[in-house]
């Protein structure tokens, strides 16, 4: 093959003569280059480490206290109040024999200036750490803000005023800390009491007041010690026990996905298509490894949130093992692994140490859709392997894939930056039937091809895209984050030529992408089909529905006087009671990226106040009344959201506890019990972090879908939602054909019809008068 000629730096053949010794400096003029892109980001690396070491203070400081302190002692004056003369004294006896006592003495304030100058930065890095840990500004109401949160809003402006980098915040971030037990147990007891008949209310008390009086305690303290030892007291155990040890597929229970935008595709090309995808990527890439991204912060304030989630992003795989998978990360890498046609190749993404431009990756990849060569045996569906249960996939890898072609056509994949699925259909909302399409179109990209790479990115016949996530590195708002770049990077800074192609030139030298070589037995083949079994049934058991919800948004719920996130949940209470007769323990997403390594907590979005709403406005109660209710259910939630932020939840403490009576060999029935409770209905908001990459006024119909996850019960729903703009809301419901009880578009209807009547309970007459905006058709659109 012409790309392994390429590849090879120099030959040489002995012969009778002597040997004979070839260069092509065609390749070694490559090494060069990628050799000197290696160096540049090394160097990067290390100013970045001195820049965030130094962090809130620069490296320029130090020359700032050392001119000051030189020119004090200039004047005749001791800053130092002796301490120069002291370090002069304990100089080397070298120092003081090569040097002058003037010499001496600038050397003495060098290091006092040194001294001096990382001592102010541990002081001011102690007092950002201690300013970070307040708060207390989340519980007091709007436009009602304290003397103490008005004047720790001026001290953390002041102290954040340098332009941080990405990680520059992460060794400031407070630990999460750990509640006390009986805080824990009385928000739990709270939580299950609207769910629970009055006998079964009283045994579950007992066994709370039970665990708290003899092991709660016991394992409360080991908790505390791993508080102090460890970064975070619950990030890696979630990581291991939830995701990484699950033995069952991944595919459905764990990974999640993200769509394209609703109305346009910018071209129906579909290699230019992937070509602007890989590229933003691949940008974005670029911004992490050099941290320039703006560290994410909370909305419309200056509190930074913990960004150690973005490390993992690119170069990541998920390995998996008898016991526990292993997440493995790379610290680059110059190629992507593509999936057409049943076969798997290598595709490089930098040549002679440059990022290929967005018209020659699609020229590369253009050259991998007119490859004429056939799936080699076995290939096709090799990817059913990460889709099924992790044991036989880890006894597969174990016995087949360690040596041989099989060994390095692995690597390339895990070692690649991501994973670019062509897939040969076409998706979106189209044709005769657009509900029904963009609800195939959602169930497509949480299947996928390949479940163990960080993400992959599936890139559709007519040009619609989308991304598809493995859960245990990072939770959607980061994955979100990357997204949206993405899009808008691909759209509004790219684009695209008249034809629908990339822009920029083409080098057609480039050497042809690697086609990756396999050697399948037929014990592999056959694992392949069995594995491929469990993933077509559990794929065809999803009832996926996507629906923009267009009759008001964000807007209309603010002039109501009420959080949006608290009027979409108790909609969806609201909606969960008329379709299922009841109400059931609620799952609602959030995160606790407040402090270092934090990931999410639980709201346990179902509490007495929102069921009293519910069963008022369902029981035909007065308006006024279910109003009442209802802003009291909407503060509930408001605060066990806040409560939930700054690690005061209930799920992740009782979690951890479980984890440590599992280690001590105790068991408990009370921590068994609450781990074992069903998510009837698990939820989750998929932020909006970049809405100035979007010009959605002037472009309305670059509208974002968000993303969606498979239900976490089989006897449940799994809904999540993404508020577009101040007039969107869309929403992604997914439940199991298998429960008979469930249905995603009838509990879609519900959902809308929940919003639609609490909006009009809150409404005042003139605002019910008004006109809601709704989001404009297009009046151009290109290919849907």
């Amino acid at each position: 093959m012409a790309e392994a000629h390429q590849a090879v730096a120099f030959q040489f053949t002995i012969t009778p003569e002597g040997m004979d010794l070839q260069l092509s400096y065609q390749a070694l003029h490559q090494i060069y280059r990628s050799g000197l892109r290696s160096w540049k980001k090394r160097l990067s690396r290390m100013r970045n480490r001195v820049i965030k070491g130094v962090y809130p203070a620069s490296p320029s400081s130090w020359l700032f206290v050392v001119i000051a302190i030189l020119a004090t002692m200039y004047m005749r004056s001791d800053p130092s109040m002796g301490l120069i003369a002291k370090i002069q004294q304990h100089l080397p006896l070298s120092v003081h024999v090569s040097l002058s006592s003037q010499g001496q003495t600038m050397l003495s304030a060098l290091v006092f200036s040194t001294v001096l100058w990382l001592s102010v930065i541990l002081a001011l890095r102690f007092c950002l750490k201690v300013l970070l840990s307040y708060h207390r500004w989340m519980f007091e109401k709007h436009g009602r803000t304290s003397t103490t949160t008005k004047v720790w809003v001026t001290l953390l402006r002041l102290l954040s005023g340098r332009k941080p980098l990405l990680y520059s915040y992460q060794t400031s971030l407070p630990h999460m800390p750990v509640p006390t037990i009986k805080d824990t147990l009385s928000r739990y007891l709270e939580s299950v009491q609207p769910l629970l008949t009055g006998p079964g209310f009283e045994r579950m008390t007992g066994l709370a007041n039970q665990f708290e009086s003899s092991l709660g305690n016991r394992l409360q303290r080991y908790l505390k010690l791993k508080a102090l030892w460890a970064t975070n007291y619950v990030s890696d155990w979630w990581e291991e026990y939830i995701y990484l040890r699950s033995r069952g597929p991944i595919m459905v229970n764990s990974n999640y996905y993200g769509m394209d935008f609703l109305y346009v595709t910018p071209t129906s090309v579909q290699a230019a298509r992937a070509g602007n995808t890989i590229t933003a990527l691949l940008l974005y890439r670029r911004k992490v490894n050099r941290e320039e991204l703006k560290p994410s912060r909370v909305p419309g304030t200056v509190i930074p949130l913990c960004a150690a989630q973005c490390e993992r992003m690119f170069n990541t795989t998920r390995t998996p093992g008898a016991e526990t998978d292993v997440l493995q990360h790379w610290q680059d890498s110059e190629f992507v692994a593509v999936y057409h046609k049943g076969r798997y190749f290598r595709l490089w993404v930098y040549h002679a140490g440059r990022l290929l431009s967005p018209r020659e990756i699609q020229h590369q990849v253009q050259r991998i859709m007119e490859d004429p060569s056939p799936p080699q045996p076995g290939e096709e569906k090799l990817g059913a392997l990460t889709a099924g249960d992790r044991i036989p996939w880890a006894e597969m890898r174990k016995r087949h894939f360690g040596a041989g072609v099989n060994r390095r056509s692995l690597d390339v994949i895990e070692r690649a930056a991501f994973f670019v699925t062509l897939d040969e259909e076409e998706q979106g909302m189209r044709g005769d039937d657009p509900a029904g399409n963009l609800d195939r179109y959602a169930k497509s990209l949480l299947h996928g091809k390949w479940f163990d790479k960080s993400f992959s990115i599936i890139v559709y016949k007519n040009g619609k895209n989308g991304l598809n996530a493995e859960h245990s590195w990072a939770d959607a708002p980061t994955v979100a984050h990357l997204w949206e770049y993405t899009l808008a990077t691909d759209v509004f800074q790219l684009g695209y030529t008249e034809d629908g192609h990339c822009k920029g030139e083409v080098d057609r030298t480039l050497p042809h992408p690697q086609r990756l070589v396999w050697d399948i037995p037929s014990e592999v083949q056959a694992q392949v089909s069995s594995s491929l079994a469990v993933a077509q049934v559990l794929a065809d058991d999803v009832d996926c529905h996507v629906f923009p919800f267009r009759d008001f948004g964000k807007g209309r719920i603010k002039k109501l006087r009420i959080s949006p996130d608290a009027f979409i949940q108790l909609s969806l209470q609201l909606a969960y009671y008329r379709d299922r007769g009841g109400f059931c323990l609620t799952y609602e997403a959030s995160m606790t990226r407040l402090f270092r390594e934090g990931r999410t907590e639980t709201v346990r979005s179902c509490s007495n106040e929102s069921c009293d709403f519910v069963k008022a406005l369902a029981g035909g109660e007065g308006e006024e009344k279910c109003r009442e209710l209802f802003r009291q259910a909407a503060e509930k939630h408001q605060n066990l959201y806040r409560l939930a932020m700054t690690g005061d939840g209930i799920d992740r403490h009782l979690f951890c506890l479980y984890v440590v009576s599992k280690y001590l060999g105790v068991d408990s029935p009370f921590l068994k019990e609450v781990l074992s409770e069903p998510w009837r209905l698990s939820t989750s908001q998929t932020p909006l972090q970049q809405m100035e990459l979007f010009d959605l006024k002037n472009h309305p119909e670059f509208i974002s879908l968000g993303g969606g996850f498979g239900p976490v019960a089989d006897d449940g729903y799994g809904v999540s939602y993404i508020i577009v703009g101040e007039d969107m809301i869309n929403f992604h419901v997914s439940s199991k054909h298998s429960f008979s009880g469930t249905d995603s578009h009838r509990f879609g209807q519900q959902i809308s019809r929940a919003l639609q009547d609490i909006v009009a309970l809150l409404s005042s007459p003139d605002t019910k008068a008004a006109t809601s905006k709704c989001l404009p058709e297009p009046q151009t659109k290109k290919t849907l």
